[in-house]
């Protein structure tokens, strides 16, 4: 499996390299809003799941060609559950020129072990989007062995020990954790963790369940409001586009169609390129067989 993909758009970060750490779809949660798609081996046991040497030498080539805004180890499952995790950060420290990001469900901070290897990252960007069991279960359809209340008091220890950047995001799921309960009893849960900033997230992309919709701009807004200054709705950022060859924009566009759906304007956006050429790049590749495309709500979404 190619361990380093990109670079993909992100609404929170600019333009990322991502690295992933986990063979598809391994992972503690089997969420209902995932882009990536349905998990197929839920498990809550970190172990040494790829080669960590493998990992860091496909990095290495991939950053003599390319310069992101940030690597960022997520990928399609749980980077955390991977053992050896603190090696690639560590790696990513010696080079002295690239921010860090791990971008986690939170699901493991609850064990001493996992906090300590991810301490190095600049940035950590785990998900909470409940203080309601039940509801946790409902949107996370976690591995049996961890419960909320696991995972709220892992985050809280990680905001103890941890002196990077903490962004906590909440994905939002209409009908199902956009209620008043749900919402005051979150904030609630929120101040005592006390995050750097809170990132308000809903469905953008073909969910794996049908269930999952997003909310409105409207409703985020109030969310927002209520929740006070630290809280952000993620938007789109546009980034410049790098020194790419016809072939190589062709090679990247798959990329991120690869590791998740894309539109026209997530390329165009990424790549900082007119819509019309990206459109072109789509449309070809799929006309080649390498990308399919899809309607959702609307948008006509490109993947691998």
């Amino acid at each position: 499996m190619p361990y380093v993909f990109g670079p993909v758009p992100s609404r929170r970060l600019g333009i990322s390299l991502g690295v992933d750490l986990t063979p598809s779809k391994t992972c503690t949660y089997d969420c209902l809003y995932c882009q990536v798609g349905k998990t197929t081996c839920v498990k809550a046991d970190p172990g040494p799941l790829v080669p960590i040497r493998d990992v860091i030498h496909e990095l290495d080539q991939k950053l003599r060609h390319l310069t992101p805004d940030v690597i960022t180890i997520s990928g399609s499952g749980e980077p955390t559950l991977h053992s050896d995790i603190d090696q690639l950060i560590t790696y990513v420290r010696k080079t002295g020129n690239h921010q860090i990001a791990v971008i986690t469900n939170g699901s493991l901070f609850w064990r001493d072990e996992v906090r300590k290897r991810v301490l190095e990252a600049h940035r950590i960007m785990p998900t909470l989007s409940t203080a309601f069991e039940e509801t946790f279960r409902t949107i996370h359809r976690p591995h049996s062995s961890i419960t909320l209340a696991m995972v709220i008091q892992g985050l809280k220890e990680l905001r103890k020990e941890y002196e990077g950047e903490l962004f906590l995001e909440i994905m939002f799921l209409k009908g199902i954790n956009d209620g008043e309960k749900e919402i005051n009893a979150l904030k609630k849960v929120l101040e005592e963790i006390s995050p750097d900033r809170i990132e308000l997230n809903t469905v953008a992309r073909p969910p794996s369940d049908g269930r999952a919709s997003s909310l409105d701009r409207q409703r985020l807004q109030d969310i927002k409001n209520f929740l006070g200054s630290k809280a952000e709705i993620i938007v789109d950022a546009r980034r410049k586009r790098g020194d790419h060859s016809h072939d190589s924009l062709l090679v990247l566009i798959t990329e991120m169609a690869e590791r998740r759906p894309v539109r026209i304007v997530d390329v165009a956006n990424a790549l900082d390129i007119p819509t019309d050429e990206a459109g072109s790049f789509l449309n070809r590749l799929e006309a080649e067989g390498t990308l399919c495309s899809r309607e959702h709500e609307g948008d006509l979404y490109f993947s691998r």
